[in-house]
């Protein structure tokens, strides 16, 4: 087989496909990235029983046929190619040869045989929805994500839908994230994707493609589609969390703040806090100030930043890396904080609308 292609446009397929391929398996198949030649195409998978990632691309050839290389041997001998097109040539016996400009590169390869086959995804329905705004859905849910592997559905993200509303949530015990979209859709739907594959989708996604990311999904499987590029993933069973009964349906004090004031609070809290020195932030809410404390081995701070308050003060305790990544998350100008006194959840929300509900457990203070 002899195969004539871009660099750049093989260099962008695998570097994108080798992220299925799996670091350690028993199917040393596996490990590699599965290549597929029918004249003019060429076809590349990476696939670890778990995840995959697949993807064509326009080729000059008259050859069929199909062979297994290592994924990371690939990408690192097409990245530092220097000219602009690259002739690989396969023999028999699974020899492959690279020819860019004045260098030449051998390395062998293996058969496709012991490949396993892809999920095989009888749904012909699909939900539809912009690139951009699945991107935004998943970055601003997938941090509230479990990493408790004793209870595998809370470390993917629920996708629900309801009528034509699009829900993702994320929740991990101490934290929920919720984001809603409205988008058309025929029949419901309700599947638990891995966190893992939902951000390499993310990482993938352009925020300026017009076309749209088209999902299928099956009692067993989830394909995205988009860009060329099909990734598919194993859903999570398992019974996810009746996150609607953590919703509080009402609040006593409610805060207006900037994101920005209280993010650049919360990183300079972060200089005093890491895995050996540890504590709560101690925040409070009165006379339309935002007043936060933190004291740990390393030092303490104390720090005023404005806001508007309506209803009784309230002092609460935070993880401060939990607060500080719903903030971060919320991608806006300013957020409402919402409070029940400092013993109950709290409840961030956008200033209008309720395209995102970040609740967060507070933390036992003491005196």
């Amino acid at each position: 087989m002899k195969i004539i292609c871009e660099k750049q446009k093989l260099y962008n397929a695998v570097t994108h496909v080798s992220k299925g391929a799996s670091q350690r398996s028993t199917i040393a198949a596996l490990e590699g990235i599965r290549v597929r030649l029918t004249p003019g195409q060429l076809e590349l998978t990476g696939y670890d029983l778990e995840f995959g990632i697949q993807t064509t691309i326009d080729v000059e050839s008259d050859d069929s046929g199909e062979f297994v290389i290592d994924a990371h041997l690939l990408s690192e001998s097409v990245r530092r190619f220097s000219g602009n097109n690259i002739t690989i040539e396969i023999d028999e016996r699974h020899k492959v040869s690279m020819y860019c400009d004045a260098t030449e590169f051998h390395i062998s390869a293996m058969s496709a045989e012991e490949y396993p086959s892809l999920p095989n995804m009888d749904e012909k329905e699909s939900l539809e929805i912009e690139q951009k705004t699945l991107k935004t859905m998943i970055n601003q849910t997938s941090y509230a994500a479990s990493l408790n592997e004793s209870r595998p559905v809370m470390t993917g993200e629920l996708f629900e839908v309801t009528g034509n509303t699009l829900s993702v949530v994320a929740i991990d015990g101490y934290r929920l994230a919720i984001r809603n979209e409205l988008i058309c859709s025929q029949k419901p739907y309700r599947f638990v994707v891995p966190k893992r594959t939902l951000t390499e989708v993310a990482s993938m996604l352009k925020e300026d493609e017009e076309t749209p990311c088209n999902i299928f999904a099956n009692k067993n499987h989830i394909i995205f589609e988009f860009n060329g590029y099909t990734v598919f993933s194993r859903l999570l069973e398992g019974e996810f969390h009746n996150y609607k009964s953590s919703i509080p349906e009402s609040f006593e004090t409610e805060v207006v703040i900037k994101t920005t004031d209280l993010i650049r609070c919360l990183e300079r809290c972060s200089l005093l806090i890491n895995s050996k020195f540890n504590a709560p932030i101690q925040c409070n809410f009165a006379d339309d100030k935002l007043n936060v404390k933190c004291e740990t081995g390393i030092g303490k701070i104390n720090d005023t930043i404005s806001a508007q308050i309506s209803g009784p003060d309230v002092r609460i305790g935070f993880n401060n890396r939990y607060l500080l990544e719903a903030m971060k998350a919320s991608d806006c100008d300013q957020v409402k904080i919402q409070l029940t006194g400092g013993n109950r959840v709290a409840k961030v929300v956008p200033m209008q609308g309720d395209s995102f509900v970040f609740l967060l457990m507070p933390i036992q203070l003491k005196g």
